[in-house]
């Protein structure tokens, strides 16, 4: 069968070193361009891949189109850290050429298979604007960092019987002596699904059935993609992406959410269990996250800081998105809590004494940067409402809002000039227990902020396009606050 085409459809061994270097400088001094967060130089970013720590340094790999802020032949990119903060840009570890990836190398995982790093990814492959297949395929990193495909990709080739085209991002993991992975996937009745593959070897796989993980999910849930399992804390962990699900209540108000299922995973009987599930970040940009182990045994978790099918205000720049910082998983009291990674204090360059205000009305927190920590513990005592607004200046601010009376954090981003994703809602809310203390630690990166509430009980992950002046922040209560709070300044980590 003749395969689909479009301008879209090439590699970056395609351009030329002058149109790569245009499209660097067109966007090289973007005001939004993160400073420590991981983003692309030019091009679009999204999912995270093949995260690992292996041979004493942490590999961030991630979806990335070269050629402008649109969803085209996606690489590979790669980066590397010795501490989760200060990153070197590598070459592109994958670039899709061969006819098992026409249409490019999809999200994958990695995992260490006789001291090397082997990378499974998606193959696509489209025969029209609709019609697709898909192959799962192995790259294999040395101790030396050099990344060849292997010589019999693909893996596996097509899709079971029973599923669409729409099979991909594989999750790896062994259990004894037997792989396993993982697949998001979408039934020929168009309802989403998670199948899995098992190996002796890593190399050889066979289909071993779907995974019946029971969460009474509605019908209109048409795909689950980038499943991630691992174990935290005693129990079994599922994190994945479904597409379809519509908004109830609190929870699922962006384009694509992401849940996380706690429970108990049985590979025999290719069930699961379900104790509970809930949504995993309550902001506005976050997706396709992807969890990893850490040297100390830790559980990391990056995720793509952006929403699919939404214009951006940098796409007129030629690039989109960013990933997430690092953050480390814990399971306390049946949830999942995300806090950031401690190494990310390492980003700390100066320190604002810690203070104390009493606020009633809004009192402001004497500030010009657009790249700093900020932690806050908010300590109520008359108030019904009470928050923090950041990016705050005379036209614009991000308002994070605690409603004590109905027990509700919600982050609003209305009011920007540069409004985006808006068909879908500017609020963005949880149910908190709002005692008498309140937490919040507070990081942000020029265009990106990532606010974590009561220790990562609440987290929301959230873009904004601020003007240049809008650097302030503001604490406000209805009634009498008293407010303690630590400022940093925070360097850069990534080259722009």
């Amino acid at each position: 069968m003749e395969r689909y085409t479009e301008p879209k459809y090439r590699t970056i061994y395609e351009a030329t070193e002058e149109e790569l270097e245009q499209l660097r400088l067109k966007s090289i001094h973007s005001k939004w361009k993160p400073n420590f967060h991981i983003h692309p130089q030019y091009g679009l970013i999204n999912d995270p891949n093949g995260l690992a720590y292996f041979n004493g340094e942490y590999h961030v790999f991630y979806q990335w189109y070269p050629f402008g802020a649109m969803h085209g032949m996606k690489h590979w990119a790669h980066a590397k850290s010795k501490d989760l903060v200060n990153w070197e840009r590598l070459p592109v570890a994958i670039v899709p050429v061969e006819d098992y990836e026409s249409h490019g190398a999809y999200s994958g995982a990695s995992l260490e298979i006789d001291g090397k790093l082997y990378l499974y990814y998606t193959g696509n492959i489209k025969y029209s604007a609709e019609e697709r297949s898909a192959n799962q395929n192995l790259a294999i990193m040395d101790r030396d960092g050099n990344i060849t495909k292997y010589e019999n990709n693909p893996l596996i080739e097509g899709v079971p019987s029973g599923f669409t085209g729409h099979v991909r991002d594989p999750k790896v993991f062994q259990k004894g002596d037997t792989y396993y992975m993982m697949l998001g996937a979408q039934r020929t009745d168009l309802t989403g699904a998670i199948i899995v593959y098992e190996s002796s070897n890593g190399i050889d796989w066979s289909f071993k059935g779907e995974l019946n993980i029971n969460l009474e999910l509605p019908d209109s849930v048409y795909m689950l993609e980038c499943p991630d399992y691992f174990e935290l804390d005693g129990k079994d962990v599922i994190v994945v992406s479904p597409q379809g699900l519509k908004p109830d209540g609190h929870d699922y108000h962006n384009l694509y959410n992401v849940i996380y299922v706690i429970g108990k995973l049985n590979l025999e009987t290719l069930t699961f269990d379900v104790e509970t599930y809930q949504e995993l970040d309550k902001g506005f940009d976050f997706y396709a996250p992807q969890t990893f182990t850490g040297p100390n045994n830790e559980r990391f978790l990056y995720a793509w800081a952006g929403m699919g099918e939404i214009d951006y205000p940098t796409d007129k720049e030629d690039w989109a998105h960013c990933l997430s910082l690092p953050r480390e998983l814990n399971l306390v009291n049946g949830k999942v809590l995300q806090k950031p990674a401690d190494s990310l204090k390492l980003l700390r360059k100066g320190q604002k004494v810690k203070e104390l205000m009493t606020v009633e009305g809004v009192k402001e927190i004497d500030h010009e940067s657009s790249q700093y920590e900020l932690e806050l513990d908010f300590q109520n005592k008359t108030s019904s409402t009470f928050g923090v607004e950041l990016f705050a200046s005379d036209t614009e601010g991000l308002v994070l809002q605690f409603n004590k009376e109905k027990q509700v954090v919600s982050l609003n981003r209305e009011k920007f000039d540069a409004v985006f994703g808006e068909e879908f809602g500017i609020i963005r809310s949880a149910e908190l227990e709002i005692g008498d203390i309140t937490k919040v630690q507070v990081i942000v990166d020029r265009s990106i902020a990532e606010i974590f509430i009561n220790d990562g009980e609440v987290v929301f992950t959230t873009r904004v396009f601020p003007k240049s002046e809008s650097n302030g922040i503001k604490i406000y209560s209805d009634g009498k606050l008293e407010c303690s709070f630590t400022k940093y300044e925070l360097s850069e980590g990534i080259s722009k």
